[in-house]
Protein backbone atom coordinates (compact mmCIF):
# COMPACT_ATOMS: atom_id res chain seq x y z
CA UNK A 1 0.00 0.00 0.00
CA UNK A 2 1.14 3.59 -1.05
CA UNK A 3 0.31 6.71 -2.11
CA UNK A 4 -0.07 8.43 -5.66
CA UNK A 5 -1.12 11.74 -6.79
CA UNK A 6 -1.51 12.04 -10.64
CA UNK A 7 -2.26 15.58 -11.83
CA UNK A 8 -3.92 16.86 -8.82
CA UNK A 9 -5.03 20.42 -8.22
CA UNK A 10 -6.02 21.94 -4.22
CA UNK A 11 -7.69 25.31 -3.67
CA UNK A 12 -7.29 27.57 -0.40
CA UNK A 13 -10.81 29.85 -0.05
CA UNK A 14 -11.55 28.93 -3.20
CA UNK A 15 -8.66 30.60 -5.25
CA UNK A 16 -6.04 27.50 -7.08
CA UNK A 17 -2.75 27.64 -5.22
CA UNK A 18 -1.30 24.29 -6.99
CA UNK A 19 -1.81 22.24 -9.60
CA UNK A 20 -0.06 19.46 -11.96
CA UNK A 21 0.98 17.95 -8.52
CA UNK A 22 1.93 14.32 -9.36
CA UNK A 23 4.22 11.87 -7.10
CA UNK A 24 4.43 8.35 -5.82
CA UNK A 25 5.51 6.61 -2.35
CA UNK A 26 5.42 3.47 -1.31
CA UNK A 27 6.72 1.75 1.74
CA UNK A 28 10.40 2.81 3.22
CA UNK A 29 9.95 5.84 1.49
CA UNK A 30 9.66 9.75 2.16
CA UNK A 31 9.29 13.05 0.38
CA UNK A 32 9.80 16.71 1.59
CA UNK A 33 8.03 19.13 0.49
CA UNK A 34 9.69 22.41 -0.23
CA UNK A 35 8.49 25.94 -1.07
CA UNK A 36 8.08 29.44 0.76
CA UNK A 37 5.39 30.05 3.05
CA UNK A 38 1.82 30.58 1.08
CA UNK A 39 3.40 27.98 -1.57
CA UNK A 40 0.54 25.87 -0.70
CA UNK A 41 2.45 22.82 0.78
CA UNK A 42 -0.33 22.70 4.02
CA UNK A 43 -3.42 23.17 1.77
CA UNK A 44 -1.47 20.02 0.14
CA UNK A 45 -0.77 18.08 2.95
CA UNK A 46 -4.71 18.57 4.18
CA UNK A 47 -6.09 17.47 0.80
CA UNK A 48 -3.45 14.05 0.89
CA UNK A 49 -5.07 13.50 4.99
CA UNK A 50 -8.39 14.46 3.87
CA UNK A 51 -9.77 17.49 5.12
CA UNK A 52 -10.22 18.89 2.13
CA UNK A 53 -11.48 17.85 -1.81
CA UNK A 54 -8.76 18.07 -4.13
CA UNK A 55 -9.94 20.50 -7.43
CA UNK A 56 -8.90 18.01 -9.92
CA UNK A 57 -6.61 15.15 -10.39
CA UNK A 58 -6.51 11.56 -8.61
CA UNK A 59 -5.09 10.73 -4.97
CA UNK A 60 -4.60 7.16 -4.38
CA UNK A 61 -3.80 5.45 -1.18
CA UNK A 62 -7.04 5.35 1.42
CA UNK A 63 -7.29 8.34 4.13
CA UNK A 64 -7.29 6.01 7.05
CA UNK A 65 -3.67 5.29 5.88
CA UNK A 66 -2.80 8.67 7.29
CA UNK A 67 -1.63 10.38 10.48
CA UNK A 68 -1.54 14.03 9.88
CA UNK A 69 0.50 16.55 12.17
CA UNK A 70 -0.28 20.03 11.19
CA UNK A 71 0.40 23.34 13.49
CA UNK A 72 -1.41 22.44 16.60
CA UNK A 73 -0.21 19.52 18.83
CA UNK A 74 -3.39 17.44 19.44
CA UNK A 75 -3.05 17.75 23.46
CA UNK A 76 -5.34 17.98 25.63
CA UNK A 77 -4.31 20.39 28.45
CA UNK A 78 -5.93 19.08 31.34
CA UNK A 79 -4.77 15.78 30.52
CA UNK A 80 -1.13 14.11 31.21
CA UNK A 81 1.23 13.09 28.71
CA UNK A 82 0.35 9.61 29.07
CA UNK A 83 -3.24 10.31 29.68
CA UNK A 84 -3.02 12.20 25.83
CA UNK A 85 -0.93 9.12 24.44
CA UNK A 86 -2.95 6.97 25.64
CA UNK A 87 -5.73 9.31 24.14
CA UNK A 88 -4.92 9.27 20.77
CA UNK A 89 -3.84 5.14 21.02
CA UNK A 90 -7.10 4.22 21.95
CA UNK A 91 -8.79 6.43 18.83
CA UNK A 92 -6.64 4.32 16.54
CA UNK A 93 -7.57 1.41 18.32
CA UNK A 94 -3.73 0.82 19.47
CA UNK A 95 -2.58 0.78 23.06
CA UNK A 96 1.19 0.72 23.87
CA UNK A 97 2.61 4.14 24.52
CA UNK A 98 6.04 3.02 26.12
CA UNK A 99 8.08 3.09 22.83
CA UNK A 100 6.47 6.61 21.78
CA UNK A 101 7.54 8.04 25.39
CA UNK A 102 10.74 6.69 24.74
CA UNK A 103 11.96 8.06 21.63
CA UNK A 104 10.96 11.46 22.82
CA UNK A 105 12.78 10.76 25.80
CA UNK A 106 9.21 11.90 27.74
CA UNK A 107 8.92 9.05 30.34
CA UNK A 108 9.83 11.68 32.94
CA UNK A 109 7.33 14.10 31.96
CA UNK A 110 4.56 11.23 31.78
CA UNK A 111 2.35 12.23 34.35
CA UNK A 112 2.50 16.58 33.38
CA UNK A 113 -0.05 18.17 32.98
CA UNK A 114 0.17 18.52 29.19
CA UNK A 115 -0.79 22.69 29.46
CA UNK A 116 2.21 23.04 32.19
CA UNK A 117 4.96 21.76 29.27
CA UNK A 118 7.03 24.16 27.62
CA UNK A 119 6.68 24.88 23.81
CA UNK A 120 9.59 22.54 22.81
CA UNK A 121 7.93 19.41 24.84
CA UNK A 122 4.44 20.30 23.91
CA UNK A 123 5.95 19.68 20.28
CA UNK A 124 7.43 16.56 21.21
CA UNK A 125 4.41 15.03 22.91
CA UNK A 126 2.74 15.85 19.56
CA UNK A 127 5.00 14.28 17.59
CA UNK A 128 5.01 11.18 19.91
CA UNK A 129 1.38 11.01 19.20
CA UNK A 130 2.30 9.95 15.72
CA UNK A 131 3.95 6.89 17.13
CA UNK A 132 1.07 5.43 18.77
CA UNK A 133 -1.54 5.54 15.96
CA UNK A 134 -0.07 2.67 13.84
CA UNK A 135 -0.66 4.55 10.53
CA UNK A 136 1.73 3.73 7.62
CA UNK A 137 1.57 7.23 6.30
CA UNK A 138 3.03 10.39 8.29
CA UNK A 139 2.17 13.51 6.98
CA UNK A 140 3.98 16.11 8.70
CA UNK A 141 3.63 20.29 8.55
CA UNK A 142 6.82 21.87 9.69
CA UNK A 143 7.33 19.40 12.54
CA UNK A 144 10.42 20.58 13.53
CA UNK A 145 8.77 23.71 14.84
CA UNK A 146 10.14 24.77 18.82
CA UNK A 147 12.30 21.82 18.98
CA UNK A 148 15.68 22.63 19.76
CA UNK A 149 18.39 20.24 17.76
CA UNK A 150 18.19 17.45 20.40
CA UNK A 151 14.61 17.53 20.17
CA UNK A 152 15.07 17.25 16.19
CA UNK A 153 17.43 14.80 16.36
CA UNK A 154 14.58 12.49 18.03
CA UNK A 155 12.05 13.32 15.29
CA UNK A 156 14.93 12.65 12.95
CA UNK A 157 15.72 8.81 14.20
CA UNK A 158 11.87 8.25 14.94
CA UNK A 159 10.99 8.86 11.01
CA UNK A 160 14.39 6.68 9.90
CA UNK A 161 12.77 3.94 12.49
CA UNK A 162 9.17 4.55 10.91
CA UNK A 163 10.68 4.30 7.43
CA UNK A 164 12.79 1.21 8.59
CA UNK A 165 9.48 -0.69 9.56
CA UNK A 166 7.75 0.13 6.11
CA UNK A 167 6.14 3.01 6.51
CA UNK A 168 6.31 6.37 4.75
CA UNK A 169 6.35 9.92 5.13
CA UNK A 170 5.37 13.02 3.74
CA UNK A 171 6.85 15.95 5.11
CA UNK A 172 6.85 19.83 4.88
CA UNK A 173 9.97 21.46 6.47
CA UNK A 174 13.05 23.90 5.47
CA UNK A 175 15.36 21.55 8.13
CA UNK A 176 18.16 18.83 6.93
CA UNK A 177 16.84 16.03 8.59
CA UNK A 178 19.54 13.95 6.64
CA UNK A 179 17.04 11.60 5.48
CA UNK A 180 17.10 9.80 2.46
CA UNK A 181 14.23 11.60 0.65
CA UNK A 182 12.88 12.73 -2.84
CA UNK A 183 12.63 16.57 -2.91
CA UNK A 184 9.43 18.63 -4.82
CA UNK A 185 10.12 22.22 -4.78
CA UNK A 186 5.67 23.06 -5.33
CA UNK A 187 6.99 26.64 -6.35
CA UNK A 188 7.29 24.89 -9.87
CA UNK A 189 3.49 24.07 -9.72
CA UNK A 190 1.69 27.26 -8.35
CA UNK A 191 -1.70 27.74 -9.76
CA UNK A 192 -2.65 30.97 -12.01
CA UNK A 193 -4.97 32.50 -8.84
CA UNK A 194 -8.67 32.29 -10.52
CA UNK A 195 -11.39 32.60 -8.53
CA UNK A 196 -14.20 29.53 -8.13
CA UNK A 197 -17.55 30.76 -8.75
CA UNK A 198 -19.74 28.44 -6.18
CA UNK A 199 -16.60 26.21 -4.65
CA UNK A 200 -14.61 26.77 -1.76
CA UNK A 201 -12.84 25.23 1.21
CA UNK A 202 -13.36 27.78 3.64
CA UNK A 203 -15.27 25.52 6.16
CA UNK A 204 -11.85 23.07 5.52
CA UNK A 205 -9.69 26.06 6.82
Amino acid sequence: MGLRLTDVAVARGGVPVLSGVSFALTAGEALVLRGPNGSGKTTLMRTIAGLQPPLSGQIEGAVDTVAYAGHADGLKAMLSVAENLHFWAAVYGQRDIEPALQAYALTPLADRLAGTLSAGQKRRAGLARLMVTGRPLWVLDEPTVSLDTGAVAMFADAVRAHLAGGGMALLATHINLGLEAQVLDVSDLRAAPTALHGASDEAFL
